[in-house]
């Protein structure tokens, strides 16, 4: 049987993200996984996914039987960051404003967002963590913002990413560029609770019981009320950060710096 270049099987589903629907009990409506699987680029942000992704949220944010959506991997990595291959054939600008509705989308969302993660997060894919409302990780979870090695900066997921952390983290992180873990994550405040890899799916299952028992109106109200300034801060510095991504992804010092690091890690 012939493969896909993503390693799916052919005639097989070739979403890069699944939806799978699941009642949560008498009264308590439907939980929404939403499933990243590109496994050959590790869930990249490219313009295929996000725009999955996006369509899934809008849908689930519609369906009145949905009470809370979960967003996870299919694979032990979460999200490898924005989709560099893209970026010779596609305007700079529309991928980081599609980055910019993908959590926008996220904090707007009228059912509670879950985050869970057994494994790394990378640059653009800390942008939907920050952007969901809890987020539960593994110790075996790890996350870097990688931009300021690249010749740029984390323009566009700074409209989450900063409301999260503390301004020390944030300036520890954005300007080494180092890989740090789930408890230190926990500590920064990107991440709502760490536990051990065996026990993620039984606190992930404790999360989403809670969150199922409130009512509709309390949960969309209470959520919108919780984000009110984030989602202001997206509306109001959107477009002046898709501006500078853009110019700093097309400047030489970008390139020069992605060809050298891309150098040494090959």
């Amino acid at each position: 049987m012939t493969q896909n270049e993503d390693g799916r099987h052919a005639g097989q589903d070739d979403q890069l993200v699944r939806l799978e629907l699941t009642d949560l009990g008498e009264g308590l409506g439907r939980l929404a996984t939403v499933v990243l699987d590109s496994p050959h680029n590790r869930n990249a942000l490219s313009r295929r996914l996000v725009t999955e992704l996006l369509d899934h949220l809008a849908a689930t944010d519609e369906d009145p039987e949905v009470k809370v959506v979960v967003i996870r991997s299919a694979h032990r990595v979460f999200c490898s960051g924005a989709d560099l291959s893209e970026a010779a054939t596609a305007p700079l600008e529309e991928g980081a404003r599609a980055v910019v509705e993908l959590q926008r989308r996220i904090v707007a969302h009228r059912k509670p967002v879950v985050v869970v993660l057994g494994g790394p997060v990378r640059a653009g894919g800390t942008g939907i963590v920050a952007a969901a409302d809890v987020v539960v990780a593994s110790t075996e979870a790890t996350f870097a913002l990688t931009e300021v090695k690249l010749g740029v900066t984390p323009a566009v997921i700074s409209l989450t990413v900063l409301p999260r952390l503390t301004d020390r983290a944030a300036a520890l992180t954005a300007l080494g560029g180092e890989v740090f873990d789930g408890a230190t994550a926990a500590a920064y405040g990107l991440v709502t609770t760490v536990v051990a890899p065996d026990e993620l799916d039984a606190a992930l299952d404790g999360v989403v019981g809670s969150l199922a028992t409130g009512a509709p109106q309390g949960l969309a109200e209470t959520k919108a009320l919780l984000n009110r300034d984030l989602l202001a801060r997206i509306d109001a510095e959107g477009e002046r950060l898709v501006a500078l991504s853009a110019r700093l992804f097309a400047s030489d010092a970008a390139r020069e710096a992605m060809t050298a690091f891309f150098s040494r890690r090959r």
